[in-house]
Protein backbone atom coordinates (compact mmCIF):
# COMPACT_ATOMS: atom_id res chain seq x y z
CA UNK A 1 0.00 0.00 0.00
CA UNK A 2 1.70 3.09 -1.10
CA UNK A 3 1.24 6.79 0.87
CA UNK A 4 0.56 9.83 -0.96
CA UNK A 5 4.22 10.49 -1.05
CA UNK A 6 5.33 7.45 -2.44
CA UNK A 7 2.36 7.66 -5.23
CA UNK A 8 3.52 11.06 -6.30
CA UNK A 9 7.15 10.50 -6.02
CA UNK A 10 6.74 7.39 -8.51
CA UNK A 11 4.57 9.19 -10.71
CA UNK A 12 7.19 11.92 -11.34
CA UNK A 13 9.97 9.23 -12.18
CA UNK A 14 7.81 7.60 -14.49
CA UNK A 15 6.39 11.00 -16.39
CA UNK A 16 10.08 12.59 -16.08
CA UNK A 17 11.53 10.06 -17.85
CA UNK A 18 14.55 9.69 -15.05
CA UNK A 19 14.69 6.49 -15.22
CA UNK A 20 16.75 7.31 -18.59
CA UNK A 21 18.83 9.88 -16.44
CA UNK A 22 17.94 12.26 -19.35
CA UNK A 23 15.22 15.70 -18.77
CA UNK A 24 11.88 14.76 -20.97
CA UNK A 25 9.48 16.97 -21.05
CA UNK A 26 6.49 14.82 -18.74
CA UNK A 27 3.13 15.64 -20.19
CA UNK A 28 1.63 18.78 -21.96
CA UNK A 29 -0.01 19.42 -18.82
CA UNK A 30 3.21 19.70 -16.76
CA UNK A 31 4.80 22.24 -19.51
CA UNK A 32 5.56 25.59 -18.42
CA UNK A 33 4.50 28.27 -21.17
CA UNK A 34 8.08 29.56 -21.54
CA UNK A 35 8.78 25.72 -22.82
CA UNK A 36 5.85 25.73 -25.05
CA UNK A 37 7.17 28.95 -26.69
CA UNK A 38 10.54 27.54 -27.58
CA UNK A 39 9.66 24.37 -28.71
CA UNK A 40 9.99 25.27 -32.47
CA UNK A 41 12.52 27.33 -32.40
CA UNK A 42 15.20 25.47 -32.15
CA UNK A 43 16.59 21.58 -33.42
CA UNK A 44 17.32 19.10 -30.83
CA UNK A 45 20.92 19.84 -31.55
CA UNK A 46 21.10 23.61 -31.88
CA UNK A 47 19.39 23.48 -28.15
CA UNK A 48 21.36 24.28 -25.51
CA UNK A 49 22.82 20.72 -23.74
CA UNK A 50 22.42 19.63 -20.12
CA UNK A 51 24.81 16.39 -20.59
CA UNK A 52 25.80 16.03 -17.44
CA UNK A 53 22.12 16.69 -15.66
CA UNK A 54 21.49 18.52 -12.35
CA UNK A 55 22.62 17.86 -8.95
CA UNK A 56 21.11 19.09 -5.61
CA UNK A 57 22.92 19.82 -2.83
CA UNK A 58 23.32 20.98 1.12
CA UNK A 59 19.63 21.02 1.70
CA UNK A 60 18.08 22.64 4.58
CA UNK A 61 14.91 23.10 5.94
CA UNK A 62 13.98 26.17 3.65
CA UNK A 63 16.78 26.03 1.02
CA UNK A 64 18.37 24.28 -1.56
CA UNK A 65 21.40 24.45 -4.00
CA UNK A 66 20.33 23.26 -7.26
CA UNK A 67 23.01 23.04 -10.21
CA UNK A 68 23.98 22.37 -13.73
CA UNK A 69 26.15 22.35 -16.28
CA UNK A 70 25.67 23.72 -20.27
CA UNK A 71 27.32 23.49 -23.33
CA UNK A 72 27.80 26.81 -24.41
CA UNK A 73 26.85 30.56 -22.88
CA UNK A 74 23.68 30.36 -21.97
CA UNK A 75 21.26 31.59 -18.43
CA UNK A 76 19.89 29.34 -16.15
CA UNK A 77 16.34 28.59 -15.49
CA UNK A 78 14.93 27.18 -12.83
CA UNK A 79 11.04 25.88 -11.86
CA UNK A 80 10.12 24.29 -8.92
CA UNK A 81 6.37 22.88 -7.46
CA UNK A 82 5.38 20.88 -4.42
CA UNK A 83 3.38 18.78 -7.07
CA UNK A 84 5.45 16.58 -10.11
CA UNK A 85 2.91 17.72 -12.39
CA UNK A 86 4.30 21.15 -11.78
CA UNK A 87 0.80 23.21 -11.68
CA UNK A 88 1.43 26.23 -9.78
CA UNK A 89 5.49 26.28 -10.83
CA UNK A 90 7.32 29.09 -9.72
CA UNK A 91 10.08 30.03 -12.86
CA UNK A 92 12.98 31.64 -11.87
CA UNK A 93 16.04 33.38 -14.31
CA UNK A 94 19.30 32.27 -12.99
CA UNK A 95 22.77 33.06 -13.60
CA UNK A 96 25.04 33.07 -17.08
CA UNK A 97 26.95 29.84 -17.81
CA UNK A 98 29.66 30.91 -19.27
CA UNK A 99 33.42 29.50 -20.02
CA UNK A 100 35.20 31.11 -17.15
CA UNK A 101 33.47 28.68 -15.07
CA UNK A 102 33.44 25.62 -17.37
CA UNK A 103 29.51 26.83 -17.79
CA UNK A 104 28.27 25.35 -15.16
CA UNK A 105 26.10 27.44 -12.75
CA UNK A 106 24.22 26.87 -9.45
CA UNK A 107 21.13 28.38 -7.71
CA UNK A 108 20.08 28.88 -4.25
CA UNK A 109 16.80 28.21 -4.18
CA UNK A 110 15.50 29.99 -1.12
CA UNK A 111 12.18 30.22 0.69
CA UNK A 112 11.40 26.20 0.58
CA UNK A 113 8.48 25.00 2.71
CA UNK A 114 10.35 22.90 5.79
CA UNK A 115 9.70 18.74 5.06
CA UNK A 116 8.60 18.40 1.95
CA UNK A 117 8.83 16.98 -1.82
CA UNK A 118 9.97 19.32 -4.07
CA UNK A 119 10.07 19.16 -8.10
CA UNK A 120 11.94 20.91 -10.04
CA UNK A 121 13.02 21.15 -13.97
CA UNK A 122 16.24 22.98 -15.27
CA UNK A 123 16.60 24.41 -18.50
CA UNK A 124 19.28 26.77 -20.28
CA UNK A 125 18.18 29.51 -22.50
CA UNK A 126 20.79 30.15 -25.00
CA UNK A 127 22.78 34.22 -24.54
CA UNK A 128 22.11 34.91 -28.27
CA UNK A 129 18.27 33.88 -28.61
CA UNK A 130 15.99 34.32 -26.01
CA UNK A 131 13.76 31.71 -27.75
CA UNK A 132 16.28 28.46 -27.81
CA UNK A 133 15.89 27.04 -25.11
CA UNK A 134 17.27 23.18 -23.75
CA UNK A 135 15.13 20.46 -22.94
CA UNK A 136 14.05 20.14 -19.47
CA UNK A 137 15.76 18.22 -17.11
CA UNK A 138 14.03 17.14 -13.94
CA UNK A 139 14.40 16.31 -10.63
CA UNK A 140 13.19 16.03 -6.95
CA UNK A 141 14.35 16.00 -3.47
CA UNK A 142 13.20 16.83 -0.23
CA UNK A 143 13.63 19.43 2.31
CA UNK A 144 15.07 19.26 5.97
CA UNK A 145 12.37 18.73 8.50
CA UNK A 146 11.61 21.26 11.09
CA UNK A 147 9.59 18.70 13.16
CA UNK A 148 10.95 15.45 14.28
CA UNK A 149 11.01 12.74 12.27
CA UNK A 150 12.34 9.99 11.00
CA UNK A 151 15.82 10.66 8.83
CA UNK A 152 17.74 8.29 6.28
CA UNK A 153 20.65 9.62 4.70
CA UNK A 154 24.23 7.73 2.86
CA UNK A 155 27.50 8.31 2.68
CA UNK A 156 30.47 6.72 1.40
CA UNK A 157 33.57 8.14 -1.30
CA UNK A 158 36.21 6.69 -3.54
CA UNK A 159 34.84 7.19 -7.38
CA UNK A 160 37.05 6.16 -10.43
CA UNK A 161 39.97 5.30 -8.46
CA UNK A 162 42.96 3.10 -9.51
CA UNK A 163 41.91 2.94 -13.35
CA UNK A 164 38.80 1.60 -12.84
CA UNK A 165 36.02 4.01 -14.66
CA UNK A 166 32.61 3.15 -16.02
CA UNK A 167 32.35 -0.10 -17.06
CA UNK A 168 29.35 -0.73 -19.31
CA UNK A 169 29.79 -4.06 -19.52
CA UNK A 170 28.35 -4.24 -16.17
CA UNK A 171 26.28 -1.33 -16.59
CA UNK A 172 28.32 1.50 -15.61
CA UNK A 173 28.62 2.29 -11.36
CA UNK A 174 25.40 -0.01 -10.36
CA UNK A 175 26.37 1.04 -6.40
CA UNK A 176 24.72 4.66 -7.52
CA UNK A 177 21.04 2.51 -8.36
CA UNK A 178 21.41 0.40 -5.17
CA UNK A 179 21.97 3.61 -3.16
CA UNK A 180 18.93 5.45 -5.26
CA UNK A 181 16.41 2.60 -4.32
CA UNK A 182 17.26 3.57 -0.70
CA UNK A 183 15.19 6.47 -0.65
CA UNK A 184 17.32 8.52 1.21
CA UNK A 185 17.29 12.08 1.98
CA UNK A 186 21.21 12.83 1.20
CA UNK A 187 24.50 11.63 0.41
CA UNK A 188 27.14 12.51 2.30
CA UNK A 189 30.23 12.08 -0.46
CA UNK A 190 33.33 12.26 2.13
CA UNK A 191 36.15 12.93 -0.76
CA UNK A 192 37.83 11.39 -3.37
CA UNK A 193 35.19 12.20 -6.08
CA UNK A 194 37.48 12.05 -8.42
CA UNK A 195 41.42 10.47 -9.08
CA UNK A 196 42.65 13.03 -11.12
CA UNK A 197 46.13 11.23 -10.59
CA UNK A 198 44.67 7.57 -12.22
CA UNK A 199 44.81 7.71 -15.97
CA UNK A 200 41.98 5.99 -16.96
CA UNK A 201 42.66 3.63 -20.27
CA UNK A 202 39.97 1.49 -22.66
CA UNK A 203 40.72 -1.53 -20.81
CA UNK A 204 42.54 -3.39 -18.12
CA UNK A 205 43.45 -6.97 -16.93
CA UNK A 206 42.06 -7.71 -14.11
CA UNK A 207 45.19 -9.38 -12.02
CA UNK A 208 43.44 -11.73 -9.95
CA UNK A 209 41.46 -13.78 -12.73
CA UNK A 210 42.26 -12.39 -15.91
CA UNK A 211 39.55 -10.82 -16.62
CA UNK A 212 39.46 -7.84 -18.84
CA UNK A 213 37.16 -4.70 -17.87
CA UNK A 214 36.71 -1.79 -20.41
CA UNK A 215 35.92 1.24 -19.27
CA UNK A 216 34.46 4.35 -21.28
CA UNK A 217 36.96 6.64 -22.03
CA UNK A 218 37.63 10.75 -22.94
CA UNK A 219 40.42 12.18 -23.71
CA UNK A 220 41.34 14.36 -20.67
CA UNK A 221 41.03 11.00 -18.39
CA UNK A 222 43.89 9.25 -20.43
CA UNK A 223 46.41 11.13 -18.29
CA UNK A 224 46.86 12.55 -15.01
CA UNK A 225 45.47 15.64 -14.74
CA UNK A 226 47.35 19.24 -14.90
CA UNK A 227 45.70 21.68 -16.82
CA UNK A 228 42.09 23.40 -15.61
CA UNK A 229 40.59 21.43 -18.48
CA UNK A 230 42.22 18.14 -17.51
CA UNK A 231 40.57 18.25 -13.75
CA UNK A 232 37.77 19.61 -15.61
CA UNK A 233 37.63 16.47 -17.25
CA UNK A 234 37.01 14.22 -14.54
CA UNK A 235 33.91 16.11 -13.46
CA UNK A 236 32.30 15.26 -16.67
CA UNK A 237 33.97 11.86 -17.10
CA UNK A 238 32.29 10.36 -14.06
CA UNK A 239 28.85 12.12 -15.20
CA UNK A 240 28.85 9.91 -18.64
CA UNK A 241 27.37 7.51 -15.81
CA UNK A 242 23.61 7.25 -15.83
CA UNK A 243 23.75 5.58 -12.65
CA UNK A 244 25.31 8.93 -10.91
CA UNK A 245 22.99 11.28 -13.09
CA UNK A 246 20.32 9.15 -12.21
CA UNK A 247 21.15 9.35 -8.33
CA UNK A 248 21.79 13.25 -8.46
CA UNK A 249 18.75 13.97 -10.14
CA UNK A 250 16.50 12.61 -6.92
CA UNK A 251 19.13 12.24 -3.93
CA UNK A 252 21.28 15.69 -2.42
CA UNK A 253 25.14 15.41 -1.94
CA UNK A 254 26.76 17.18 1.21
CA UNK A 255 30.00 17.14 -0.63
CA UNK A 256 33.56 17.45 0.86
CA UNK A 257 36.80 16.58 -0.63
CA UNK A 258 40.10 14.50 0.36
CA UNK A 259 43.48 13.72 -1.84
CA UNK A 260 42.82 12.42 -5.45
CA UNK A 261 40.89 15.57 -6.29
CA UNK A 262 44.51 17.21 -6.46
CA UNK A 263 46.81 14.38 -6.41
CA UNK A 264 47.65 11.14 -4.06
CA UNK A 265 48.66 11.82 -0.81
CA UNK A 266 48.63 15.95 -1.32
CA UNK A 267 49.90 17.98 1.30
CA UNK A 268 51.93 21.35 0.66
CA UNK A 269 55.38 19.56 0.93
CA UNK A 270 53.64 17.00 -2.14
CA UNK A 271 56.88 16.58 -4.28
CA UNK A 272 56.06 15.26 -8.32
CA UNK A 273 59.69 15.96 -8.93
CA UNK A 274 60.27 12.15 -9.31
CA UNK A 275 56.98 11.13 -10.49
CA UNK A 276 57.67 11.17 -15.07
CA UNK A 277 53.60 10.97 -15.36
CA UNK A 278 53.42 15.22 -14.48
CA UNK A 279 54.89 18.13 -16.88
CA UNK A 280 53.57 20.58 -14.03
CA UNK A 281 56.02 20.17 -11.08
CA UNK A 282 54.47 23.03 -8.89
CA UNK A 283 52.37 21.44 -6.24
CA UNK A 284 50.83 24.75 -5.75
CA UNK A 285 49.78 25.03 -9.38
CA UNK A 286 48.33 21.87 -9.54
CA UNK A 287 46.24 22.25 -6.12
CA UNK A 288 45.12 26.14 -7.72
CA UNK A 289 43.74 23.98 -11.09
CA UNK A 290 42.29 21.02 -8.89
CA UNK A 291 40.69 23.52 -6.70
CA UNK A 292 38.74 25.60 -9.34
CA UNK A 293 37.70 22.66 -10.81
CA UNK A 294 35.91 20.94 -7.60
CA UNK A 295 34.03 23.89 -6.67
CA UNK A 296 32.69 24.10 -10.03
CA UNK A 297 31.37 20.96 -10.34
CA UNK A 298 30.47 20.34 -6.42
CA UNK A 299 26.59 21.29 -5.61
CA UNK A 300 27.85 23.28 -2.69
CA UNK A 301 27.23 26.32 -0.73
CA UNK A 302 29.52 28.78 -0.22
CA UNK A 303 29.24 32.14 2.37
CA UNK A 304 28.76 34.51 1.00
CA UNK A 305 32.19 36.73 2.51
CA UNK A 306 33.74 33.63 2.03
CA UNK A 307 36.09 34.46 -1.10
CA UNK A 308 37.87 31.74 -0.43
CA UNK A 309 35.15 29.09 -0.65
CA UNK A 310 35.74 27.16 2.51
CA UNK A 311 34.60 23.98 2.71
CA UNK A 312 34.03 23.10 6.55
CA UNK A 313 30.29 23.74 7.20
CA UNK A 314 27.65 22.98 9.31
CA UNK A 315 24.12 21.85 8.16
CA UNK A 316 20.89 21.51 10.22
CA UNK A 317 18.51 18.60 9.37
CA UNK A 318 15.87 19.43 11.75
CA UNK A 319 16.06 18.35 15.62
CA UNK A 320 17.24 15.10 15.20
CA UNK A 321 20.30 15.91 13.33
CA UNK A 322 23.49 18.35 12.52
CA UNK A 323 26.09 17.41 10.12
CA UNK A 324 29.39 19.32 10.69
CA UNK A 325 31.36 18.38 7.07
CA UNK A 326 35.59 19.07 7.85
CA UNK A 327 38.38 19.71 5.31
CA UNK A 328 41.02 17.90 6.09
CA UNK A 329 43.22 18.92 3.45
CA UNK A 330 43.05 22.76 2.95
CA UNK A 331 44.65 23.79 6.65
CA UNK A 332 47.36 21.20 7.74
CA UNK A 333 50.85 21.42 7.16
CA UNK A 334 52.72 19.45 4.83
CA UNK A 335 53.05 15.83 5.42
CA UNK A 336 55.57 14.83 7.94
CA UNK A 337 56.95 12.31 10.79
CA UNK A 338 54.02 13.37 12.96
CA UNK A 339 56.02 12.40 16.12
CA UNK A 340 56.55 16.14 17.41
CA UNK A 341 56.55 15.91 21.01
CA UNK A 342 54.49 20.09 21.34
CA UNK A 343 52.07 21.41 18.95
CA UNK A 344 53.51 23.75 16.17
CA UNK A 345 52.93 24.72 12.63
CA UNK A 346 54.35 21.14 11.28
CA UNK A 347 51.60 19.72 13.54
CA UNK A 348 48.59 22.14 12.13
CA UNK A 349 45.85 19.60 10.36
CA UNK A 350 42.36 21.08 10.95
CA UNK A 351 44.00 24.56 11.16
CA UNK A 352 42.90 26.72 14.63
CA UNK A 353 40.01 28.83 12.93
CA UNK A 354 38.25 24.99 11.64
CA UNK A 355 38.76 23.21 15.21
CA UNK A 356 37.64 26.37 17.26
CA UNK A 357 34.62 26.39 14.68
CA UNK A 358 33.55 23.05 14.81
CA UNK A 359 34.07 23.00 18.98
CA UNK A 360 31.49 25.99 18.90
CA UNK A 361 29.54 24.27 16.75
CA UNK A 362 28.72 20.81 18.68
CA UNK A 363 28.86 22.98 22.32
CA UNK A 364 25.81 25.02 20.62
CA UNK A 365 24.14 22.37 18.67
CA UNK A 366 20.74 21.48 20.12
CA UNK A 367 20.65 18.85 17.48
CA UNK A 368 19.84 14.72 19.32
CA UNK A 369 22.61 13.29 17.09
CA UNK A 370 25.79 15.51 15.91
CA UNK A 371 27.78 13.31 13.30
CA UNK A 372 31.14 14.24 11.97
CA UNK A 373 31.78 13.62 8.53
CA UNK A 374 35.59 13.32 7.69
CA UNK A 375 37.93 12.91 5.31
CA UNK A 376 39.95 10.56 6.66
CA UNK A 377 39.78 7.68 10.00
CA UNK A 378 40.92 8.90 13.05
CA UNK A 379 42.85 6.25 14.26
CA UNK A 380 44.29 4.06 10.86
CA UNK A 381 47.76 4.60 9.99
CA UNK A 382 47.76 6.00 6.40
CA UNK A 383 51.54 6.30 5.55
CA UNK A 384 52.68 8.83 2.91
CA UNK A 385 56.45 7.60 2.29
CA UNK A 386 59.44 8.40 4.07
CA UNK A 387 61.37 12.17 5.57
CA UNK A 388 65.17 12.74 4.63
CA UNK A 389 66.12 10.69 7.88
CA UNK A 390 64.22 7.69 6.85
CA UNK A 391 61.26 8.03 9.44
CA UNK A 392 57.79 7.33 8.22
CA UNK A 393 55.44 10.24 7.11
CA UNK A 394 51.69 10.10 7.77
CA UNK A 395 48.78 11.55 6.07
CA UNK A 396 46.49 12.29 8.66
CA UNK A 397 46.09 12.15 12.80
CA UNK A 398 47.50 8.82 13.04
CA UNK A 399 51.25 8.03 13.67
CA UNK A 400 51.45 4.94 15.24
CA UNK A 401 51.10 3.73 18.49
CA UNK A 402 51.87 6.14 21.98
CA UNK A 403 51.37 8.89 23.53
CA UNK A 404 49.92 12.14 21.85
CA UNK A 405 52.11 13.19 19.52
CA UNK A 406 51.83 15.36 15.71
CA UNK A 407 48.81 16.07 14.89
CA UNK A 408 47.22 14.13 17.62
CA UNK A 409 47.35 17.15 19.89
CA UNK A 410 44.65 18.62 17.66
CA UNK A 411 42.38 15.85 18.05
CA UNK A 412 43.25 15.24 21.54
CA UNK A 413 42.35 18.74 22.47
CA UNK A 414 38.52 18.38 20.65
CA UNK A 415 38.30 15.22 22.32
CA UNK A 416 38.96 16.75 25.62
CA UNK A 417 36.74 19.67 25.26
CA UNK A 418 33.78 17.29 24.28
CA UNK A 419 33.77 15.59 27.44
CA UNK A 420 34.56 18.44 29.27
CA UNK A 421 31.64 20.40 27.52
CA UNK A 422 29.48 16.80 28.06
CA UNK A 423 28.86 17.17 24.55
CA UNK A 424 26.58 13.95 23.56
CA UNK A 425 25.81 11.80 20.55
CA UNK A 426 28.43 12.20 18.48
CA UNK A 427 29.23 9.79 15.25
CA UNK A 428 32.24 10.11 12.75
CA UNK A 429 31.51 8.75 9.60
CA UNK A 430 34.36 8.78 6.65
CA UNK A 431 35.76 7.06 3.85
CA UNK A 432 38.98 6.52 2.27
CA UNK A 433 40.90 3.58 3.23
CA UNK A 434 38.83 1.18 0.50
CA UNK A 435 36.94 -1.11 2.91
CA UNK A 436 33.91 -0.85 4.97
CA UNK A 437 34.97 -1.03 8.79
CA UNK A 438 33.56 0.13 11.99
CA UNK A 439 35.07 1.14 15.07
CA UNK A 440 34.75 1.92 18.84
CA UNK A 441 37.10 4.08 20.29
CA UNK A 442 37.17 2.91 24.07
CA UNK A 443 39.56 5.65 26.52
CA UNK A 444 39.82 2.50 28.88
CA UNK A 445 42.08 1.34 25.87
CA UNK A 446 43.50 4.39 25.07
CA UNK A 447 47.06 6.11 25.49
CA UNK A 448 44.90 9.24 25.76
CA UNK A 449 41.64 8.70 27.98
CA UNK A 450 40.31 12.32 28.58
CA UNK A 451 37.22 11.84 25.77
CA UNK A 452 34.09 9.87 26.13
CA UNK A 453 33.37 7.07 23.70
CA UNK A 454 32.54 7.15 20.51
CA UNK A 455 31.77 5.37 17.60
CA UNK A 456 33.44 5.87 13.36
CA UNK A 457 32.43 4.09 10.53
CA UNK A 458 33.77 3.80 7.62
CA UNK A 459 32.64 2.66 3.83
CA UNK A 460 33.43 2.54 0.36
CA UNK A 461 35.17 2.91 -2.11
CA UNK A 462 31.90 3.16 -4.29
CA UNK A 463 33.66 2.31 -7.33
CA UNK A 464 37.51 1.92 -7.33
CA UNK A 465 39.99 -0.68 -6.03
CA UNK A 466 39.83 -2.66 -2.80
CA UNK A 467 42.09 -2.41 -0.41
CA UNK A 468 43.37 -4.59 2.76
CA UNK A 469 42.87 -3.53 6.08
CA UNK A 470 45.27 -0.58 7.80
CA UNK A 471 46.98 -0.53 11.23
CA UNK A 472 45.33 0.46 14.43
CA UNK A 473 46.68 3.44 16.24
CA UNK A 474 45.99 2.96 19.91
CA UNK A 475 46.47 6.84 21.47
CA UNK A 476 43.09 7.20 21.33
CA UNK A 477 42.35 3.24 21.93
CA UNK A 478 40.01 2.09 18.45
CA UNK A 479 38.63 -1.34 18.61
CA UNK A 480 37.98 -2.85 15.68
CA UNK A 481 34.33 -4.53 16.00
CA UNK A 482 33.79 -5.08 11.78
CA UNK A 483 36.23 -4.60 8.93
CA UNK A 484 35.28 -6.45 5.58
CA UNK A 485 38.58 -5.32 3.11
CA UNK A 486 39.90 -6.92 0.45
CA UNK A 487 42.99 -9.59 1.05
CA UNK A 488 44.96 -8.08 -2.08
CA UNK A 489 46.12 -4.51 -2.92
CA UNK A 490 43.97 -3.59 -5.55
CA UNK A 491 41.03 -5.92 -5.99
CA UNK A 492 38.88 -4.60 -8.90
CA UNK A 493 35.08 -3.39 -8.58
CA UNK A 494 34.23 -6.95 -9.96
CA UNK A 495 35.06 -8.72 -6.63
CA UNK A 496 32.08 -6.66 -5.65
CA UNK A 497 33.56 -5.29 -2.29
CA UNK A 498 32.28 -1.78 -2.59
CA UNK A 499 30.25 -0.83 -0.36
CA UNK A 500 28.19 2.84 1.37
CA UNK A 501 26.92 3.05 4.67
CA UNK A 502 23.45 4.13 5.42
CA UNK A 503 22.44 6.13 9.03
CA UNK A 504 18.89 5.64 10.13
CA UNK A 505 17.21 8.12 12.96
CA UNK A 506 14.10 6.64 14.13
CA UNK A 507 11.48 9.36 14.69
CA UNK A 508 9.73 7.90 18.33
CA UNK A 509 12.70 6.35 19.92
CA UNK A 510 15.43 8.49 18.50
CA UNK A 511 17.40 5.34 17.90
CA UNK A 512 20.56 6.08 15.37
CA UNK A 513 20.83 2.62 13.10
CA UNK A 514 24.12 2.57 11.10
CA UNK A 515 24.44 0.17 8.48
CA UNK A 516 27.02 -1.31 6.07
CA UNK A 517 25.93 -2.59 2.45
CA UNK A 518 27.81 -3.93 -0.19
CA UNK A 519 27.18 -3.24 -4.23
CA UNK A 520 23.73 -5.04 -3.96
CA UNK A 521 22.53 -3.34 -0.60
CA UNK A 522 22.75 -6.85 1.22
CA UNK A 523 23.81 -6.07 4.77
CA UNK A 524 27.50 -6.15 5.83
CA UNK A 525 27.04 -4.82 9.57
CA UNK A 526 24.67 -3.03 11.49
CA UNK A 527 24.77 -1.39 14.63
CA UNK A 528 21.97 0.71 16.52
CA UNK A 529 23.00 3.33 19.00
CA UNK A 530 21.10 4.69 22.03
CA UNK A 531 21.08 8.32 22.36
CA UNK A 532 22.40 9.57 25.51
CA UNK A 533 20.23 12.20 27.28
CA UNK A 534 20.77 15.42 26.35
Amino acid sequence: MLNDFQKSRRHFIKTSGLVLGAGFVPTMSGRSSIIAESVDSAGAFDRPQLAQGIQFGDVLRNRAMVWSRSDRPSRMLVEFSLNPTFTEAKLLTGPRALAKSDYTVRMDLTGLPAGREIYVRVMFQDIDDRKNLSQPCYGHFRTAPDDVRAIRFLWSGDTCGQGWGINPDIGGMKIFETMRQTEPDFFIHCGDSIYADSPIQESQVVPQTGEIWHNLVIPEVAKVAETLDEFRGRYKYNLLDDNLRRFNAEVPTVWLWDDHEITNNWSPAKDVNGDPRYREKSIATLEAHGRKAAMEYAPMRYPVADSARRIYRKLSYGPLLDVFVLDMRSYRGGNNHNRQTTPGDDTVYLGREQLDWLKDGLKNSAAEWKVIAADMPLGLQSQDGVDQMNRPQFESFANGDGPVQGREFELAELLGFMKQDAIKNTLWLTADVHYAAAHFYDPAKARFKDFEPFWEFVAGPLNAGSFGPHELDDTFGPQVIFQKASPVSNLSPLSGMQSFGQVDIDGDSRIMTVTLKNLEGDILFQQSIMPAPI
